[in-house]
């Protein structure tokens, strides 16, 4: 299977959120490719994590979450657009 190309936007919010986490962008990438969300995990607040796990475990949520308002605006915060 081939590899989708990566938008500009998504290296933005890569680079964004590496270097929040203290890791290189290629290196987080990686680790969510493989479905290793420890790292990211770990920086959260205990009910934001525990919310990501349950949003993880239900696809149809995941979905949801990711299109609302909210999430739009965190985007746009963290890539500066």
């Amino acid at each position: 299977m081939q590899k989708p190309e990566n938008s500009p936007q998504l290296q933005a919010l890569l680079k964004t959120v590496s270097g929040k986490l203290g890791i290189p962008s290629e290196q987080l990438q990686q680790e969510l490719e493989a479905g290793k969300f420890d790292r990211a995990i770990a920086a959260m607040k205990p009910q934001d994590a525990a919310a990501f796990r349950q949003a993880l475990a239900n696809p149809q949520r995941l979905s949801q979450m990711m299109s609302s308002k909210q999430a739009r605006a965190l985007y746009q915060k963290l890539t500066g657009q």
